[in-house]
């Protein structure tokens, strides 16, 4: 075999609950200027054969790309590797399953119990018994120190009262609105010093550092490793949090979270809980990552410019280095890769077709928008903790081919308890329940013979549909024991499918038609390893004409690892008017932030032109407490940065009127710095579907043909099976069909029509 240069196999691999998945990417032996793409799926966890599955699926690409066999165990050379990028959803479980790191919480005198009481929402206000999720920290302690701000929030003449201070820092004119000592024109006691966001700060109390010394020396021989440090103002203050983080530090935590560098934002619940979220999962996630180095040589971590990057998927879109890298930042790590993958893949810069992506995994659906721009939220709560962190507005529900079927007081139920990937479905020959697979293997959705061989004592056995025939036929007779009219296994199989469906449906409504978009005006993009097994009869219920599935679509959160930009974000505090009088200070601000942020890409190798900025300010109207993140529209004549208009327009988009005669404030600042990973993908799959000869493809030409069970038609017993690497480009199939190749299945029901394009499979339905 033809040797393989130095440094050029491009790996990237996603863990998912139930499989992970391994895109590879490596020069042509016979044409070195092209590369050529692996693809390998394997079961997230098999403790009997590998301890790590990403590390074993790039042990496979190895052994593949080079010829060489590689025995499990061996530690792997990296000189052959170009890159590792990696998704997972480590952070994810432990916070789901509550076994992250223990922690103790450090906060200011007196808010002891401020991240307990939270911000008193009652999502579930009508339920008779509301368990109330328990902090995520395990012990509290209190620090004496105190800080406040001059003057009040929604003084009318704030600008005219507000401290003045010189550029040195030193207090130019006091303030001259009524102060706390009841009699107005008061500064009262404590330093005043100005603050990140422009805002006065009255120091009361700093922290006797001796004490908390004593403090943290207590928690230390206490066994305790990682804190979070939550202090009253620290996002614009944070002077007194970064002198307890760095004695932290000399005593010997190995995990700080200080609150203001996380994430410097107003509203202290959130911020606090998003620390304590990250000193609870970054131990345990920096604990796997040192799990998966030992299995490479030592190159791969030390990050030099000669050795292979390391990137991971954070939960904003965005590749980040390890250093970057955090629990906080990785909640989203899973399904950022797969957003990424068909935003890139199907987004049409000049149509503008608005996209709904998606993810049908084994565990759960994930459902997502695109419109030309991701859609970042700011907070989220996952797991009943509400977190303080940019991630893609990713919705989830718990239908995935592995969700359990059950049958429970006359009613069909998916989900959401989930078979995983240990022991997995009923067919997955480990003694599992009933899942969604099973049912799809039994309605001929899924063929054993096209399905990988990774089952049994071996790894090298099929599905077992007789495992999945017996344990519905059991469940079956329970059910028609129960009702007047009996039905057929068929019918009752179908049914389940059908409550999944529906399941999967309302994630993609409340992202659509409850923020005033019409489902139907969309695209769907179907992916995920059952996700094709189901996209004909979703896009059916919603309305959709239109379905994109890409020929990764399998593996496409690992796919779109490979299309994925670096990002590096600076974010800074703000509370100041925008007016024509501030918006030049507020531009000089975000210039600085700009050339930080090129600076730092620029040291990760990305060279000018393969930068990209994007500036952003946090803007609410006054009196109001919900800020909207916004991109400026160019403005007229200038060229110069609107941010006003485009707070407008997206005010009105969101809540559908304005409150004209509000100022607006700004209360942060923000700049995004990207360094590109390509440049174009090519022509958009559009274009190419109205370019390219269609050639309706004969019935002869299926590689064989399968009894499968369609809604409103039954059985069709003579299906045709295209495999999908014989088909050529334009050639198009009338439903019902199948296609299939080594990692998915795709369905197409009566009256829809499929075109083969270079990277998808384009259906229009009836």
């Amino acid at each position: 075999m033809t040797a393989v240069p130095d440094r050029s196999i491009r790996i990237c691999a996603d863990r998912g609950g139930t499989f992970c998945d391994v895109h590879a990417s490596y020069p042509d032996p016979e044409n070195p200027k092209t590369r050529k793409e692996l693809v390998i799926k394997l079961l997230s966890q098999d403790p009997a054969n590998y301890q790590d599955a990403p590390t074993e699926g790039i042990r496979r690409v190895l052994e593949i790309v080079t010829g060489e066999k590689i025995p499990r165990g061996t530690v792997l050379s990296t000189d052959k590797i170009d890159y590792i990028r990696l998704s997972t959803t480590v952070a994810t479980n432990a916070l789901l399953e509550r076994k992250g790191h223990k922690h103790a919480l450090l906060i200011t005198k007196g808010f002891k119990d401020l991240l307990l009481i939270g911000n008193q929402s009652r999502p579930r206000i009508f339920d008779l018994n509301i368990k109330r999720p328990p902090p995520l920290y395990s012990e509290v302690v209190e620090v004496d120190e105190r800080v406040t701000l001059v003057g009040y929030t929604s003084d009318p003449q704030a600008e005219k009262h507000a401290v003045k201070f010189n550029n040195d820092g030193s207090v130019k004119k006091g303030y001259t609105g009524p102060g706390h000592d009841e009699h107005g024109f008061a500064d009262g006691s404590g330093d005043i010093v100005q603050g990140i966001s422009g805002e006065a700060v009255r120091i009361m109390k700093r922290p006797d550092l001796e004490v908390v010394k004593h403090d943290l020396q207590r928690l230390f021989d206490s066994g305790y490793r990682s804190i979070a440090i939550v202090l009253v103002h620290s996002y614009t203050f944070p002077e007194h949090e970064t002198q307890i983080g760095q004695l932290a530090r000399e005593i010997g935590f190995t995990q700080v979270s200080e609150s203001s560098r996380l994430l410097p934002m107003i509203k202290m619940v959130p911020r606090g809980v998003s620390s304590t979220a990250d000193a609870y999962l970054t131990p345990i996630l920096q604990a796997y990552l040192d799990g998966f180095f030992t299995g490479f040589d030592a190159k791969l971590r030390d990050g030099r410019l000669r050795s292979p990057r390391v990137e991971f998927m954070g939960s904003d879109g965005g590749l980040l280095d390890l250093s970057n890298f955090s629990g906080l930042k990785s909640i989203l790590s899973g399904p950022a890769g797969g957003v990424v993958g068909y935003a890139l893949t199907s987004w049409d810069e000049e149509r503008k077709y608005p996209i709904i992506g998606i993810d049908v995994g084994g565990t759960s659906t994930d459902v997502s928008r695109f419109n030309g721009r991701y859609e970042v939220v700011y907070e989220t709560t996952t797991a009943g903790v509400t977190i303080q962190s940019p991630q893609l507005d990713i919705n989830t529900v718990a239908a995935g081919g592995g969700s359990c079927l059950t049958f429970r007081n006359g009613l069909f139920l998916a989900g959401p308890h989930s078979a995983g990937a240990e022991p997995g479905p009923a067919c997955y020959r480990k003694g599992g329940p009933l899942a969604v697979t099973d049912a799809n293997l039994l309605l001929g959705r899924l063929i054993p013979e096209h399905f990988p061989k990774i089952f049994g004592k071996n790894e090298d056995e099929s599905l077992d549909v007789e495992a999945s025939r017996t344990a519905f036929e059991k469940l079956a007779s329970q059910i028609n024991d129960s009702q007047e009219l009996s039905h057929e296994l068929d019918e009752i199989i179908y049914g389940f499918i059908k409550v999944a469906n529906e399941t999967m449906c309302r994630p993609i409504r409340a992202l659509t038609e409850a923020r005033g978009y019409s489902t139907g005006s969309h695209i769907l993009t179907s992916f995920g390893g059952a996700g094709g097994q189901h996209a004909c009869e979703i896009a059916g219920i919603l309305g959709i004409k239109t379905v994109l599935i890409h020929r990764y679509s399998s593996v496409l959160s690992s796919y779109g690892l490979a299309l994925a930009d670096r990002v590096y974000e600076l974010q800074e505090p703000s509370s100041t008017f925008y007016s024509s009088s501030t918006k030049s200070s507020l531009l000089a601000r975000l210039d600085k932030l700009t050339k930080a942020v090129q600076t730092e890409l620029a040291r990760q190798g990305f060279e000018e032109d393969r930068i990209k900025v994007e500036r952003m300010l946090n803007m609410r109207f006054d009196g109001t407490d919900t800020a909207l993140m916004v991109l400026p529209v160019p403005s007229d004549g200038d060229g110069d940065e609107d941010f006003e208009v485009a707070f407008k327009k997206v005010y009105k988009a969101e809540f559908g009127f304005l409150l004209e005669t509000k100022n607006i404030v700004v209360d942060d600042i923000k700049v995004r710095g990207i360094g590109k990973t390509f440049d174009s993908l090519g022509e958009s799959v559009y274009s190419e579907v109205e370019r390219i000869k269609k050639t309706l493809v004969d019935q002869s030409k299926a590689s064989s043909r399968n009894s499968v069970y369609f809604d409103k038609v039954g059985r069709v017993h003579d299906t045709p099976v295209f495999l999908l690497d014989n088909l050529s480009l334009g050639d198009e199939i009338e439903g019902p069909a199948m296609v299939i190749d080594n990692t998915q299945t795709i369905v197409i029901v009566p009256g829809a029509r499929a075109v083969l394009t270079r990277k998808h499979l384009y259906l229009t339905l009836e």
